[in-house]
This record gives C-alpha cells, structure tokens and sequence, in this order.
C-alpha cells in the first residue's frame, strides 16, 4: 500500500495541471538544496568552531562522497518504485538535519550531521530531476530544465541574498541555519500536497508535445533487455564533459563567499551581495537560454556560446583575483557576465542529456540522472580536498581558479560529441 502522499498518474496530465506538477518538482529542487546550502557562512563556521578551511574542505569531501552514493542508489530505487515515494520523506528529513546542525559545537559533530543531510540530499536531488524530464515535453525541456535548475542555483542566490541582509542583524552563522529549516519545512507541505508521479508506463514513453497523448503506451517490460546506459558512447560524453565544466561552478559555489573575504578583503556580508549578484543573473540566464534553446530545438550551439563566454569570464576574474584589488561595483559587474556565462551553458546541456538519454532508455532517467549525481559528487570531492591546498600553497586563489579554468577549456571539444541537432530546426 502506498503512502497518501505517493499519487500516481494513469494520464498524462496537459495544461494547468501538467505545470502545477512541474512547479512542484522545482519547488521540490530548491527546497532540498537550499536546506544544505552554508557557502555564505562558512567564514564564521570556521571561526566558531575553531577549523581550518583544510579540516572544512575534508568534512565536506567525506559529506559529499555519501551524497554521491545516496544520488546513484536514489536514481535507480526512482526508476523503480516511483520519485514522490522516496522524495517527500527526503525533503522532510533534511529540514530535520538543518535544524539540529545549529546545535553542533565541535568539527566532528558537524561531519555527522552533513554527512546525513548530503546522503538526503543526494537522492532527493535526483528524484526532482526524473520529475521534471516526466512532466516537460521535449518542446519545452530546455525552459523546464532552467527552471528546475533554480533549485541548486536558486539555493545559492537565496542563501547568499538572505545572508546579506540578516548577517548584520543577527552576526550569528547558526540563524541563517534556522532561517533556512523554518523556509524548508513550509514549502515541503506544499509539495506534498500537490506532487504527484506518473504511472511506469507514462514514464517509458517520449513525448515531444503535448498532442503526443494519443500515442500508445510503452510496457517497461519490453525495455528489459535493452543495452544499459553505460554501453553508450554519448552517455559518457555528457558525464565527462559537465564534470570538468562543473569545476568552476562548485569552486564558486563552496568557496566563493571565502575566496572574495580573502583575496579582496570583504566583509562576509559584500561577499554574500557579489555571489547573491552571479547567481540572480545565473537564473536569469537559465531561463532565457532555455527559451530560445526551446524556440531553435537546437541544444549545442547555445551549450557552445555559454561555454566560450563564460570562459572569458573567468579569465577575467583570475586577473583581478591575481591582482588582490578590485571594487565591490567591478565585482558585481564581473558576477554579471559569470552568471551569465554559467545560465546560458547549464540549461541547455540539462535538456540535451535527458533527451539523448530518453532516445537510449527512456525508462531509466532518474537512473541516469543519478549517475550525473554521482560523477558530480565525485568531482567535488575532489575540489573539497585538492582547492584549499592548491590555495594556501600560494599565490592565492588564483592557481585553483586556472585549473578550473582549463577544466572549462576542455569542455568546449566535448560539446561536438553530444546528441541532439546541430543546427537550428
């Protein structure tokens, strides 16, 4: 017997209703990341509990490694028991482990509960993104998926935002924390009383369009003993290529608020605004690349002009960090074209991945999604570790931040590897 909240659709939900369901799967995405996002109070964690970046850079790798596990058993437990069955509990729980994160006092209780919070994460993460490639038809996936990806990118700019404007009220990192579980806990009983999954057999099917619903359905039965998702070339092409892009995004994402406290001598407050600043123009961007990837039904030539804007960019940026001086102005104006840079190639590679996977297996999306999770995950571990070190061993941040750069570089000859058109349609 399924639990109440585990709603099945027998029919392929149109309208209204198919975006309300898409609405709660990225409502779904922005609460479990926002529940673990701390990036714009780690300088003071640090201070409060007395740890070196070092020490926080390790607790966060070993975190993150069970998250990536989690998001590869979560994908596939998705694919076959449903994603509200497993993402619900999910989001709840994490409130949970938010809220007693406040009480930690020493490094070795925070290890504990960011492990637990992250294993959580790691496979509500994964089952948010099956239901967004379930309820968006592929003439819109790419919009859908910038949407969606306001949940991680979302996270952050809500976090940042909040940090900037209560941090010197309150001083205190543990408030943000209670800020972030009360905001958490209400809008998982939003999700839960409108979420919903399709039936196995809605889930096997590819649909383009909405007018796609007289299509029969697809038995999952007959996918059985199809090849896996890892007897395919692309398949491995997506995950290598967004693993590499990813490099910069994360280093940004874990050390942003402390790289720009360090090498510009901000205060945690003006470091919150300049990456509250890239992450706004970073959702902007999602959702305008995702329209007019949409509009041209042409993935890689927008992946493309991301990738090379974006590297400029970050070029940019590692010459003011080298320099060690900048104003707060010409920081936010570089986060402008970061942010954008980032938007703009993220979207339409989320879309290009869930369509080549659906022409592969389309019974297996939050499996390969959870294959993303853990290939991600294992990248950070590595930034986790090998970033802090690179950093204190001089000059500054700005060798760590060439090394994400190359990274990028080396994403840009992959992109022609991918699927989908290469000219607009």
């Amino acid at each position: 017997m399924r639990p109440f909240y585990a709603r099945e659709l027998a029919q392929y939900p149109t309208g209204s209703r198919r975006l309300r369901y898409l609405l709660m799967a990225v409502l779904a995405s922005l609460v479990v990341n926002f529940e673990g996002e701390i990036s714009p109070v780690v300088p003071l964690l640090l201070d409060d509990l007395d740890m070196s970046l070092s020490t926080y850079g390790l607790i966060g790798a070993l975190a993150v490694a069970v998250g990536g596990v989690s998001a590869a058993i979560g994908g596939r437990l998705a694919d076959r028991h449903g994603r509200v069955l497993l993402l619900v509990p999910a989001l709840v729980l994490a409130a949970v482990c938010t809220f007693a994160t406040v009480l930690v006092r020493t490094p070795g209780e925070f290890l504990l509960l960011r492990c637990l919070l992250l294993f959580i994460e790691g496979a509500a993460t994964t089952t948010t993104a099956g239901l967004v490639r379930d309820f968006s038809p592929r003439l819109g996936r790419a919009t859908a998926y910038g949407f969606w990806t306001w949940g991680p990118i979302g996270a952050n700019f809500l976090a940042a935002g909040i940090a900037g404007v209560t941090l010197p009220l309150f001083t205190s990192w543990r408030s943000q924390l209670i800020i972030m579980g009360s905001i958490a806990l209400a809008s998982c009983v939003v999700v839960m009383a409108f979420i919903a999954d399709l039936s196995p057999r809605l889930r096997a099917r590819v649909i383009t369009s909405e007018s796609d619903m007289a299509l029969p359905d697809v038995d999952p039965a007959d996918l059985r003993h199809a090849r896996g998702l890892m007897a395919y070339p692309v398949f491995w092409a997506h995950l290598l290529g967004i693993t590499l892009w990813l490099v910069w995004y994360w280093t940004l994402n874990i050390f942003g608020a402390t790289l720009l406290v360090q090498a510009f001598r901000m205060t945690a407050s003006e470091a919150a605004v300049v990456m509250a600043v890239i992450w706004g123009c970073t959702m902007v961007a999602l959702v305008a690349a995702g329209r007019l990837s949409d509009r041209l039904q042409a993935r890689r030539p927008v992946i493309l002009a991301g990738a090379v804007g974006g590297i400029a960019g970050m070029a940019y940026f590692v010459g003011l960090v080298d320099g060690g001086r900048a104003s707060l102005a010409h920081l936010i104006g570089v986060g402008v074209l970061l942010g954008i840079g980032t938007g703009v190639t993220f979207g339409p590679w989320m879309a290009l991945f869930s369509e080549d996977v659906e022409d592969l297996r389309p019974d297996l999306q939050a499996t390969a999604w959870g294959a993303f999770g853990l290939a991600v995950r294992t990248m950070i571990v590595g930034v986790l570790i090998a970033a802090p070190v690179v950093a204190a061993g001089g000059p500054g941040w700005s060798r760590w931040l060439l090394i994400a750069l190359l990274c990028n570089v080396l994403f840009v000859p992959g992109i022609f590897l991918l699927g989908g058109r290469r000219r607009p349609a």
